[in-house]
């Protein structure tokens, strides 16, 4: 079990700011931008490698999720939506996850 299902199961407390029946957003505690939130399903998926046809809708959902929230997070300049997979992309939560930054102008490449 990960954090993100503690955090799904509400066994872990998060500044939450989307909830569904396929995914749940949430502030960054470590955020790395004045805006740092992150989207999840919550159907266990350890990355994007474990994606199969089927999640289609479910990933569509999400990146809808992701453009409602900037909007209402104030993100009209723009943002960045990252998503880390295996130890060398830097994935350290092993359930799938979009980080969104904005808030600031992002530099390239990030690292």
């Amino acid at each position: 079990m990960t954090i993100f299902d503690k955090i799904i199961s509400k066994e872990i407390p998060a500044d939450i700011l989307h909830e569904d029946d396929h995914c749940l957003a949430f502030r960054d505690i470590s955020p790395q931008a004045p805006t740092h939130f992150l989207v999840i399903p919550k159907k266990p998926i350890q990355s994007v490698d474990q994606l199969v046809d089927d999640d289609a809708a479910l990933i569509g959902r999400m990146w809808l999720v992701i453009r409602d929230l900037a909007r209402k997070q104030g993100l009209a300049d723009g943002y960045r939506v990252v998503v880390n997979t295996g130890a060398d992309g830097g994935q350290s939560v092993d359930h799938l996850h979009y980080h969104v930054l904005g808030g600031r102008a992002l530099t390239w490449p990030p690292g």
